[in-house]
C-alpha cells in the first residue's frame, strides 16, 4: 500500500502536502537551479531538467540515449517501487516532460503537481532551502518506444482521420512567422492551441478546469491518437499530461519536435 494509491494523475498542492513523509514518495524539482536553492518544497530532489533531453542539434529534445538515462535516475535514486510526485516553476512542461521520461522507462507510479511550484506557494505551503541527502542507486532500465512518435511515423500517419496532432508553440511559429528553425510553419492538419493557454494564472497556473471541452472543440478528441509536440518537447510535456489525465488512450509525443521537422528539407509543411 501507498499513501498516493487511489489518487489522479494529477493532485493538488494538499494532497501532497499531506503525504510528504511517504516512505515511496522520489518528489522531483525541475525547475531552475536558482529558483531550487531559494526555496523548494521540502524534500523535493533537484533534477537539471537539461538532463531529460539529448542536447544535441538539430533536433536537441529527442530522449537521451540509455547509458545517460540510467545516470540520471541512478543520481535522482530511482527504485521500482517509487511514486515520482514532479513539478516545475513554470505550471508544468518540465514536469510533464519528466512523466514522459518515466513511461519512456516503464515506471507507471507517478503524479503531475497541478500548478507546481506556483500553486504551491500561492496556497500559503511552506518551502525549504533543506537539500535532502539522496542514496545513488545503479540501474538498468528499458526503454519503451510506445510513449514516443517519431518524425517517420508521423509522416506516415498523415492524412489520417484518427490522428490530432497538437502543436502548442505560439500562433507565431506555428503560421511560420518566427523561425526557430531553417523552415518555418506546422505539420499538415495540426492544430494549434498554445500550451500556456490550457493553464489558469487565477489558480496558481493550474490546468483550466474547462480543458476538456476546450480540447473537444478543437478536435482534440479521446478517439483519436494525439501526438504533442513544440520546438523541443519542453512546452510540449505540459500537455502530454493534459491528454493522459484526461484520459486519452492514445497520446504520444514527438519528441524531435518542430526542432527536428523545420530542419529538415523534405518534410511537409503548411503556413
Amino acid at each position: 500500500m501507498s499513501a498516493f494509491d487511489n489518487l489522479p494523475l494529477v493532485i493538488e498542492p494538499a494532497e501532497l502536502a499531506e503525504r510528504l513523509d511517504a516512505s515511496d514518495l522520489i518528489l522531483l524539482d525541475l525547475s531552475g537551479a536558482a529558483r531550487y536553492a531559494a526555496g523548494h518544497i521540502p524534500g523535493a530532489r533537484w533534477v537539471d531538467a537539461k538532463r531529460t533531453q539529448l542536447g544535441q542539434p538539430p533536433a536537441p529534445g529527442l530522449c537521451p540515449e540509455r547509458p545517460e538515462l540510467e545516470a540520471l535516475f541512478a543520481d535522482i535514486g530511482h527504485r521500482p517501487d517509487a511514486t515520482y510526485v514532479v513539478y516545475d516553476d513554470e505550471g508544468g512542461p518540465w514536469a510533464g516532460r519528466f512523466i514522459w521520461l518515466l513511461d519512456v522507462i516503464g515506471h507507471q507510479r507517478y503524479h503531475f503537481l497541478n500548478g507546481g511550484l506556483q500553486a504551491w506557494v500561492g496556497d500559503g505551503l511552506e518551502l525549504s532551502q533543506e537539500v535532502p541527502s539522496v542514496t545513488r542507486s545503479e540501474v538498468q532500465l528499458t526503454l519503451s518506444d510506445a510513449p514516443t512518435a517519431t518524425r517517420d511515423y508521423i509522416e506516415s500517419r498523415l492524412g489520417q482521420s484518427d490522428m490530432a496532432i497538437w502543436d502548442v508553440r505560439g500562433a507565431d511559429e506555428y503560421r511560420g512567422e518566427k523561425l526557430s528553425s531553417a523552415r518555418g510553419g506546422h505539420i499538415p492538419d495540426a492544430t494549434h492551441f498554445e500550451w500556456t493557454a490550457g493553464m489558469d494564472p487565477q489558480r496558481g497556473m493550474r490546468i483550466r478546469t474547462d480543458i476538456a471541452d476546450v480540447l473537444q472543440g478543437l478536435g482534440i478528441t479521446p478517439d483519436k491518437e494525439v501526438i504533442t509536440h513544440c520546438q523541443t518537447h519542453r512546452r510540449s510535456g505540459f500537455s502530454y499530461v493534459v491528454a493522459k489525465a484526461l484520459g486519452y488512450p492514445r497520446v504520444k509525443a514527438y519528441a524531435g519536435s518542430w526542432s527536428e521537422w523545420g530542419n529538415l528539407p523534405d518534410t511537409p509543411i503548411e503556413r
